[in-house]
């Protein structure tokens, strides 16, 4: 991933020495387990295990060291080895003992995504904290609502976040079940018969590295696995654009509802300096798009020739970084976004305003089914009342579609004036918010 999209953190994860040094950690594992075992004598141990040591903690192989030798034997671990082997003196013959490529590769590639699950999962959390704070703040802010992009019935600001919040909550759980479907490396050979030791052993080794043992591979772990935490990190995507094209659309000129934080200095544009764009919510949509492509990517690895190819493994060494990064650069960005949010209670007031009495239009025509009538009829009339109103003149439509239900014959003789303004109420309408909020939180809790 560019750096512009790039944290630290995370980038630390993915970065060449940081995986050899696990490379490193998973190939002692093995050797440590063999000594147990007694197949590395103990005097070989002792030595093997305190130049191994020192190697971790210099930081692992040299990456440019890695590199070089790769450009000869065009093969990365052999070349790890190689490097490994230089370092560490004739001890090092006891390293890739009874292991293949993947077995290392693999078992390494699911350490570094539990490490990449850790700050997506904090990424979470922060921005569930950021929804929920929003929401308590705007729980009693009425706002109207909209469905296909037209006026429907007033709802309330805050559960614009607390929908959100609920939805990053699924979101969280969804991430936690794919890193733990992640949790498991391979030692078992070539085509995964195990034919230097045990599953026993693997276990043995796995569980010291905090992992469990694939029940049955290939050469490699199934990367259904892997396809998994890919969907998962797409749907956030989509969550995340979710978010994004809404406060994008509240954010347009003839909203003009919320704002998104400001910077002093900041420009909108190079050629017109009134404007302050949504640029970071259109910036999501746009990463979110990527996202989801790269599950494309991970479904296509699951189909792999016989015991294992490698098409999947060009595709996982950019992937894996880019996504992780991506989605954490992301979440980040839409924790700023929603912590500094400006919502424009006087603009949410004037729209609610102008969409006037007619966006309680349901409510008469339960009133009147209430009271007999068929809900055709209801229907019908209540429209006749309501469409003139949509094209009264700006201001002029409450007054218009009021006195047209308190003239209409058919529905002034079934529902009074007084019980006219209680049901066309925004109290009336939002009057279960309250337990809406509460029953949110009740749901977050028995999680």
């Amino acid at each position: 991933m560019i750096q512009r999209y790039t944290r630290e953190q995370m980038k630390n994860v993915w970065e060449d020495r940081h995986r050899y040094q696990v490379w490193l950690q998973v190939e002692l594992a093995v050797c440590e387990q063999l000594a147990n075992d007694g197949l590395i004598p103990k005097k070989d141990w002792r030595e093997l295990s305190v130049q191994g040591a020192k190697l971790l903690a210099e930081g692992g192989v040299d990456p440019k060291r890695v590199e070089k030798l790769e450009a000869i034997t065009r093969h990365d671990v052999i070349a790890f080895t190689t490097a490994v082997a230089e370092k560490l003196g004739k001890s090092s013959r006891y390293i890739h003992f009874g292991l293949t490529s993947s077995d290392v590769v693999d078992t390494s590639l699911s350490l570094l995504i539990q490490e990449a699950g850790v700050i997506l999962l904090a990424d979470i959390r922060d921005l569930i904290k950021a929804l929920k704070r929003r929401a308590q703040e705007n729980k009693g802010l009425a706002t109207i609502g909209r469905s296909h992009g037209i006026f429907a019935e007033p709802t309330s600001f805050g559960l614009k976040f607390l929908g959100w919040a609920c939805e990053w909550e699924r979101n969280q759980a969804r991430l936690k079940q794919a890193l733990e479907g992640l949790r498991f490396g391979k030692l078992s050979g070539a085509v995964g018969v195990s034919p230097h030791w045990k599953p026993a052993f693997e276990i043995r080794v796995l569980g010291r590295l905090g992992l469990k043992r694939e029940p049955v591979s290939t050469q490699i772990v199934p990367r259904d696995r892997h396809a998994e935490l890919f969907n998962v990190m797409a749907l956030c995507g989509s969550s995340l654009e979710r978010m994004a094209v809404e406060l994008r659309h509240l954010q347009r000129s003839e909203v003009g509802e919320v704002v998104e934080s400001f910077a002093k200095g900041q420009k909108g544009s190079s050629a017109m300096p009134h404007k302050k764009n949504p640029i970071s919510s259109e910036n999501i949509a746009g990463c979110a798009r990527l996202l989801r492509a790269y599950a494309q990517a991970a479904l296509e690895n699951v189909v792999l020739w016989h015991e294992r190819d490698m098409s999947h493994s060009s595709v996982e060494r950019v992937a894996f970084p880019d996504a992780t990064i991506l989605l954490d650069y992301t979440l980040h960005r839409m924790t700023g976004i929603i912590s500094g949010l400006e919502v424009r209670k006087d603009r949410v007031a004037a729209n609610l305003a102008l969409a006037g009495p007619t966006v309680f239009s349901g409510h008469v025509l339960l009133e009147l089914v209430k009271q007999g009538v068929s809900r055709e009829s209801a229907y019908a009339w209540i429209q006749a009342c309501a469409l003139p109103a949509l094209s009264a003149p700006v201001g002029e439509g409450a007054k218009v579609f009021l006195e047209n239900l308190k003239t209409h014959g058919e529905v002034s003789q079934r529902v009074s004036e007084r019980r006219l303004k209680e049901i066309l109420s925004v109290s009336n309408q939002l009057r279960h918010v309250p337990l809406i909020f509460k029953a949110a939180k009740s749901a977050a809790k028995s999680k």
